[in-house]
């Protein structure tokens, strides 16, 4: 899928669904934070969530006073659903609308975070880009969060093809710049009660 089809997708999911009329959705994002708090870092970390959209974790990270955080999602719409929940803390975080496929990063983070944008990446080419922006980004000594469906989990997500993996693939993608120190997997219950197999691995950067 190009990047203007891509985004016409995304950007069609969250202006015609609300939050909780999509499988991805949790109150309380649980996983997520276990992992980012297995990280140890101090309240000062930069953490940046990849495709974090619409989703409830900077909520919880912007009332922890954790930051400087970074929000990016190909669909604006769904960054825009964030920043009017979040009210005036909005203003605490950056907001970028980017294609992480085409995205240039400016700085770099202590954490990259990411629930389930990496598993959409079906072709090589956009899975390479991927992984070079993730070198450009993080940090030596910094920490990758990434969960994606199991070996086990779903074969589509919002009607597009996915790629699943367990912690030994995705280690092959990511490469020897990046060290698994936890995988763990996790059933995750959408809004309407079925039960989707995820895996979580965290990485730290040599």
């Amino acid at each position: 899928m190009g990047d203007v089809s891509r985004k016409s997708h995304w950007e069609n999911v969250y202006t015609t669904k609300g939050e909780r009329e999509v499988s991805w959705f949790q109150d309380n994002p649980a996983p997520s934070l276990e992992l980012i708090a297995l990280a140890g870092l101090s309240e000062a970390a930069s953490i940046i969530d990849i495709g974090g959209g619409a989703s409830r974790l900077v909520d919880i990270l912007v009332e922890r006073n954790l930051g400087p955080i970074t929000v990016l999602d190909l669909s604006a719409a769904a960054l825009d659903a964030a920043r009017k929940r979040l009210g005036s803390r909005a203003a605490e975080v950056q907001w970028v609308a980017a294609d992480i496929t085409t995205w240039e990063p400016t700085q770099t983070y202590d954490l990259w975070h990411d629930r389930a944008a990496f598993h959409f990446l079906t072709d090589p080419a956009d899975r390479s880009a991927y992984v070079e922006r993730l070198k450009k980004a993080v940090k030596r000594g910094g920490y990758v969060v990434i969960g994606t469906f199991a070996l086990d989990g779903p074969e589509k997500c919002s009607g597009l093809p996915i790629v699943r993996y367990d912690a030994g693939s995705l280690s092959e993608i990511l490469g020897t710049d990046f060290k698994l120190i936890d995988a763990r997997r996790h059933d995750h219950a959408t809004p309407w009660g079925a039960v989707q197999k995820f895996q979580f691995s965290t990485f730290r950067r040599n």
